[in-house]
């Protein structure tokens, strides 16, 4: 869809009409808009990096034709794997964000297993540094707990540009592995932001590893089992409230989770996943043998429909897409050489549209997952809504568009995607981030100008 410059002024519905004398510096014309009232057919006025008035608008230094479309307060991923530092030839910063905004995602929060691992106060000063001027939209870094730094973690989380601090469970190496609960009770302890939690339980998957067949990445649900996911959450929950602290439960795959997480939602929080919601094993695993393989595991159809069950009854936050590319020359490696991962940030919003045009969600829900469950866990400051006073993030989105998903739209330094060649109706048509556009129509506009994300709990005087 080509840019338009509109002139016309269409009335919206669900706000008075509002006439301004000054000018705007953009306006988003006749598109229907997600407003706290609901989906309002309204005009959206920007002035500099900040929404300013919704309502009749035809003054402005730049006006975007939105009719025919929905416009969505920026989609936040809250779970990505970028590998910057020294994991670049799978991803870096640039190329990530710049996948991140050609899938309608205006921020994202990235994960510290890079190496070195982010878990000091130099470290994430040296990715925050990276990140500037290369970075093509908003974002945030986890601190990764070890047993070294757990006592200095109340310091590390108040730091500019950390969203908070993660826990590996399970799945992880060296350093940011926390299996026993000793070590995670005091990382618990220490500090009051959210605790991102990856809950696996490194015991018994090393018990089980024998479980794990020789060239079948089928059998990565049965040495990743159920039980492993759940005993893992289980033991978290009980140290979170003996720590009095509140945790997020990342990706979670089976239904027994979801419903015990659904008796604690006073302390815990928890997250799904499109892979997850998406693809079943039975299919996954011999259509795209090792590239289905991640960490927790696609499981089984009747797992994703019981992840939909608990979906629809509003117990997932959010929905991340735990990004975590490899280089195909990795992936096919054969099983359980490969790694675990795939790429999913320009992935994330279109398969949540597929599932909003099967009736599988609703546009309410929708921004739920992706914008307002963000700003409500983790305090963003001026995000995740259109109304004056907020920043002008926007995907606009065709939610009537049908398309299909092909390898030169892929922006991933990876170059595959597990969805490629998979038709979806809703696209995302535009990415906007503090009032300037960054993508329209698959094409990327001007240059990197990602920000860090602020948060309330860390604004300083």
């Amino acid at each position: 869809m080509a840019l338009k410059l509109g002139t016309g002024t269409p009335r919206a519905r669900g706000y008075s009409i509002l006439r301004m004398s000054q000018s705007f510096d953009l306006v988003l014309k006749g598109g229907h808009v997600f407003t706290p009232a609901g989906l309002v057919q309204t005009d959206v006025g920007v002035r500099g990096r900040s929404i300013v008035a919704l309502g009749s608008f035809a003054d402005a230094g730049e006006v975007i034709d939105c009719t025919g479309l929905t416009v969505l307060p920026g989609v936040i991923d809250t779970q990505v794997h970028f590998r910057e530092p020294g994991l670049e030839h799978k991803e870096d910063l640039e190329s990530g964000s710049r996948a991140a905004v050609m899938g309608g995602v205006t921020g994202v929060f990235e994960m510290p297993n890079t190496n070195p691992n982010t878990d000091s106060a130099e470290a994430l000063a040296h990715k925050l540094a990276r990140a500037k001027g290369r970075m093509w939209c908003e974002h945030a870094f986890y601190v990764g707990a070890t047993d070294a730094n757990a006592e200095a973690l109340r310091e590390l989380e108040m730091l500019p540009g950390a969203c908070g601090v993660k826990v590996f469970m399970g799945a992880s190496t060296g350093s940011l592995l926390v299996e026993d609960d000793a070590t995670l009770l005091r990382v618990l302890r220490s500090g009051r932001r959210r605790v991102a939690i990856h809950a696996e339980d490194e015991p018994r998957m090393q018990a089980r590893k024998d479980l794990r067949v020789e060239g079948d990445p089928s059998s990565h649900p049965v040495w990743r089992d159920d039980e492993s996911a759940l005993l893992a959450t289980r033991r978290v929950l009980g140290l979170a409230r003996e720590a009095k602290r509140r945790i997020h439960v990342l990706h979670v795959t089976t239904p027994a989770e979801l419903e015990l997480l659904a008796q604690h939602k006073d302390i815990a929080s928890c997250e799904v996943t499109p892979q997850h919601l998406t693809l079943a094993g039975e299919e996954a695993y011999p259509r795209l043998g090792t590239y289905a393989q991640m960490n927790p595991p696609i499981r089984s159809g009747a797992h994703r429909d019981g992840l939909w069950h608990w979906l629809r009854q509003g117990v997932p936050d959010v929905w991340g897409s735990d990004h975590a590319p490899h280089t195909k020359d990795e992936k096919a490696k054969p099983y359980p050489a490969s790694p675990s991962g795939m790429p999913g940030v320009q992935t994330l919003l279109p398969l949540l549209l597929d599932h909003l045009a099967a009736g599988r969600v609703t546009l309410e829900r929708v921004v739920d997952l992706t914008s307002a469950g963000a700003v409500r866990l983790f305090g963003l400051t001026a995000k995740g809504r259109i109304a004056p006073g907020f920043d002008a993030d926007f995907s606009i989105v065709d939610l009537k568009s049908r398309w299909t998903i092909e390898n030169d739209w892929l922006q991933s330094k990876c170059g595959w995607s597990p969805f490629e060649g998979m038709t979806l109706t809703g696209r995302p048509v535009g990415t906007i981030i503090r009032g300037r556009r960054v993508m329209w129509d698959a094409g990327l506009i001007g240059t990197a100008i990602g920000e860090p994300f602020r948060f309330d709990e860390t604004l300083r005087s």
